[in-house]
């Protein structure tokens, strides 16, 4: 399928690893021109030809600034970073910890967002793609700051739908489920430590709420966002789009 992303000029944030390395993979197998940005020095380190890379906290709005001061055109934005958060009851989390979920899996979006869009008001195939989860549709205990960030992070992203849409700019939240990989793992196993449960029961228990019993991958959430920022999703805004295997609720 051709997906009109040849010489598109993509940034993804937390770009180096995990999800967001195997998006920039992607989108550089599609012939796009692909930077990314990661606090993570030694992964940054590893990028493949063909992608760049730099330093940034997307929390931080001067380091951001200085991120676009190198950025000259863009034509996509992927909006991955993000962390897991702190586990436990609300009444037990420590206060700064919430302040960095949110500042980073939130206000990191506003953050790069803002500085993005003039540029993306100047391509002719502009789009957004924010990452949020299905903790942004259900409510997950034992995880509410994660779970408040990311049901924000469905609020922006339509709200920017709405304000970019007469300029072309598409805006899009996908909602990742329970995804293979060490970060979901690290998950499970805080969740299970904090229940006293054995951590293949809470896998387990985890996975009974999808109709479809298998871990997400992120090649699978990359392909979509690849759709979503081709020729072929030009009337896809504003949509909060799960890829989840049907999830129900979240345990």
């Amino acid at each position: 399928m051709e997906l009109g992303l040849q010489g598109a000029r993509v940034l993804v944030t937390a770009g180096a690893g995990g999800i967001g390395r195997v998006v920039a993979e992607a989108f550089l197998e599609e012939g796009a021109i692909v930077h990314v940005c990661d606090v993570d020095d030694a992964a940054l380190s590893t990028l493949p030809a063909g992608i760049t890379g730099e330093r940034c906290d997307v929390s931080d709005r001067a380091a951001v600034a200085k991120l676009f001061s190198g950025i000259g055109e863009l034509d996509v934005l992927v909006n991955n970073a993000g962390i897991a958060g702190p586990t436990g009851l609300v009444e037990e989390i420590n206060p700064e910890d919430w302040d960095r979920c949110l500042e980073i899996c939130l206000t990191g979006q506003f953050n790069v967002a803002r500085l993005a869009i003039p540029l993306l008001r100047k391509s002719s195939n502009p789009s957004i793609t924010n990452l949020s989860s299905a903790a942004g549709r259900f409510g997950f205990g034992l995880r509410a700051p994660y779970a408040a960030a990311k049901w924000g992070v469905i609020g922006f992203t339509k709200s920017l739908a709405i304000e970019l849409g007469g300029a072309g700019i598409r805006v899009n939240a996908i909602l990742p489920g329970l995804v293979a990989g060490d970060r979901q793992r690290r998950v499970l196993e805080a969740k299970a430590q904090a229940r006293g449960t054995p951590y293949a029961e809470v896998e387990r228990q985890a996975m009974a709420y999808a109709s479809v019993k298998e871990f997400v991958t992120a090649r699978q959430l990359a392909d979509q966002i690849l759709l979503l920022a081709s020729t072929r999703g030009r009337t896809t805004s504003g949509q909060a789009i799960g890829i989840d295997g049907d999830l129900q609720m979240l345990f």
